[in-house]
């Protein structure tokens, strides 16, 4: 396998300048027009979901509604708070936008083409250790979202950013750990050789609860609904980015939508085969792997996680924020380091024992899956059982009753306007003859 790893790294560090710098430009400019259609499609399937149009009107079929929105936020007026720190508050944007930017820099999006007569794999380069490279790019973008929320002056932009730092922290430990089984089962870091690695099996099916649980941590490390606590708009009006306006709070939206298609490409180059054709495609046609087909095959797949953002997004309400962190804690911290383990010794076990360890790998990866799965689905199953309790126990404070509510009045439900009182000498109010009593104070508690 060194020998392979070396092979594949050979190939990197050899372009002319003039190819890097098209590689650049073409990484930057993809990923803004995709984060432009992402926009738009998130947009159009949540209304969707909800029995609306959505944008229909700039464009075929609405899609240059993204590209209005950002000209729109680019001419408002550019509002600096008073009591910001005014150099940290400018430059926290840039710094929570441009490592989404550089991650994409180890990603391999097919293999060696041909671009302008040169022979060149499609990415940008590769490291022996290319997935630290990634989490290491990718957690320096919680600085940009702290200080952001920092330097703004206000309290609820500093409790948006302080719940940012600890969700991103805590998010990327299961992330991190789910990466590990992978890394172990692989036998290296190069995202290139881990694609190279998955001409037969996808980790995302023979490593399963991995997959699990990388896709449960990277809703939560790009703080989206129903994870999107930061910005919990119900309690922190808009969370990290209240107080930004114009094209710094345009900053913090492309990067928000980057890094969406930074974890996904990072799911797909990891658990789903990255380039390589899905449903064994390549076996009925031989040419599906060679060329610029890959490309279609890779972004397919980074568009099928943008779908289950946006799908999440418009389906399932806002966790409390203890559930959040009690889940990233107590539930997929513990499984990923059990699988570590069991990963880890069915692979020496293979190695020394001289047999397959796909399939006994597999199996005990779907049986820890569904406890995964289940562990994470225990607390809202909790809450629907103790709402079906309450609703149906007795009401009134008797015993038995799961919580306390006022009984109903004798006469049965009152309708029309509130009855008159009357204040009498001592002040204290008194109900005009033939009016209903009011409430006892047991009654009203």
């Amino acid at each position: 396998m060194s020998e392979q790893l070396s092979e594949n790294l050979a190939a990197f560090g050899h372009d002319p300048w003039w190819i890097v710098v098209i590689k650049v430009l073409l990484v930057f400019v993809v990923l803004v027009l995709l984060t432009l259609f992402n926009i738009w499609w998130e947009r159009r399937v949540v209304a969707r979901m909800q029995h609306r149009v959505g944008p229909n009107m700039h464009g075929p079929f609405g899609l240059l509604q993204s590209l209005a929105d950002g000209v729109k936020l680019a001419l408002k007026e550019d509002v600096t708070p008073t009591k910001a720190d005014r150099v940290v508050f400018v430059v926290a944007p840039v710094i929570a936008t441009v490592p989404a930017f550089v991650a994409f820099s180890v990603i391999p999006f097919g293999p060696v083409v041909d671009l302008f007569g040169q022979h060149t794999p499609l990415q940008l380069t590769d490291l022996p250790v290319a997935v630290l490279f990634v989490m290491a790019i990718s957690s320096i973008g919680i600085y940009g979202i702290v200080l952001g929320g920092w330097a703004s002056g206000s309290t609820y932009s500093l409790l948006g950013g302080l719940r940012s730092s600890a969700q991103m922290i805590s998010y990327e430990v299961s992330m991190g750990l789910a990466l590990v089984a992978v890394l172990v089962y692989s036998g290296s870091l190069s995202t290139s050789e881990i694609v190279a690695g998955q001409q037969d099996w996808w980790y995302g099916a023979l490593l399963l609860p991995s997959f699990v649980i990388y896709c449960v941590s990277m809703v939560g490390e790009t703080n989206r609904a129903p994870f999107d606590l930061p910005e919990a708009e119900g309690e922190l009006v808009g969370g990290f980015h209240t107080e930004y306006s114009s094209l710094k709070f345009a900053l913090f939206f492309l990067a928000e939508y980057i890094n969406m298609a930074t974890v996904s490409a990072l799911a797909t180059t990891i658990f789903l085969g990255g380039w390589h054709a899905p449903f064994w495609i390549d076996r009925a046609w031989s040419g599906a792997e060679t060329g610029y087909w890959p490309l279609l095959w890779f972004f397919g797949k980074v568009l099928f996680f943008i779908w289950i953002f946006i799908w999440l997004r418009g389906s399932l309400p806002r966790l409390r924020y203890d559930q959040f962190m009690a889940l990233g804690w107590k539930r997929l911290l513990p499984c990923s380091l059990v699988w570590i383990v069991v990963v880890a010794v069915l692979r020496m076990a293979g190695i020394q024992g001289d047999f397959d360890p796909r399939w006994p790998t597999f199996a005990i990866g779907v049986c820890l899956s569904a406890v995964v799965i289940g562990a994470a689905l225990r607390t809202p199953l909790k809450q629907a059982g103790a709402f079906l309790t309450e609703a149906s126990a007795p009401t009134g404070d008797g015993p038995g009753t799961a919580f306390p509510t006022p009984a109903m009045p004798a006469g049965g439900a009152v309708r029309g306007a509130a009855r008159p009182l009357t204040f009498g000498p001592g002040g204290g109010a008194e109900v005009l003859p033939g009016a209903r009593q009011p409430a006892t104070r047991q009654e009203a508690s």
